[in-house]
């Protein structure tokens, strides 16, 4: 068979992509953060000016050639995010802005009612001029940007004094790049954030769901009875 099947989840970075690529026969390790993106920009406008693929693979499940070249593999990946993310995203100002705060959406919260709160949430600080304090970033930054194959992805106290540009709770706005590769559900709450009461929200260690506080006192007991 000169053909497979590979699904790209939710969530996937591109390095977890190629990870997947790989074990599967399709590309060597590397090679689509190897590929200039320059070349795919008359074809891929949105591409201008843009540094990375992170965030511009949608995840779905796609027929590849077993053995193929990067550029092929990047063209059909391309050509979804066209048809498929590029409307929900062309007619805002901050397209790309919007792009990074979806990938936070879909590596910190799994509901997309929660997530268009979030989304509120962490436009807001923005707004305020609070860091994000989001812990998805910094495990990216902790984990190189491959966190399939991240030993420890979790993310501990020491962690947050970590000097990168993804660190958010030492910079000021959102990462430079994206952080994850967003589905259209999280791209979706991205463009609908809603407004709320609330500042500060975690994820309960043992469901998974988003607790929401309106203070930082509120927050700090929520940290002791839900992490």
């Amino acid at each position: 068979k000169d053909e497979v099947m590979v699904t790209i989840r939710e969530g996937f970075t591109i390095r977890d992509a190629e990870y997947v690529l790989g074990n599967a026969g399709v590309l060597v390790s590397n090679s689509l953060r190897n590929l200039e993106l320059e070349q795919f920009t008359r074809e891929y406008q949105f591409l201008t000016g843009i540094n990375s693929l992170e965030g511009f693979i949608l995840p779905d499940t796609y027929r590849l050639k077993m053995h193929g070249s990067a550029t092929e593999v990047l063209g059909k990946f391309l050509d979804a995010w066209k048809l498929k993310a590029w409307p929900i995203l062309e007619n805002r100002k901050n397209w790309y802005e919007t792009l990074i705060l979806a990938s936070i959406l879909e590596r910190e919260v799994p509901k997309f009612e929660d997530r268009q709160i979030v989304a509120g949430i962490l436009l807001k600080r923005i707004a305020n001029k609070i860091p994000l304090q989001v812990d998805a970033t910094v495990s990216y930054a902790k984990c190189n940007g491959a966190i399939r194959e991240c030993e420890n992805p979790r993310v501990l106290r020491n962690d947050l004094s970590l000097l990168s540009p993804y660190n958010t709770y030492q910079i000021l706005g959102f990462p430079p790049e994206p952080i994850s590769n967003p589905g259209l559900s999280a791209i979706r709450a991205a463009v609908t954030p809603k407004s709320s009461n609330y500042f500060y929200y975690l994820s309960a260690a043992k469901t998974g769901i988003t607790i929401f506080s309106r203070t930082l006192e509120e927050h700090n007991l929520n940290r002791v009875k839900y992490l």
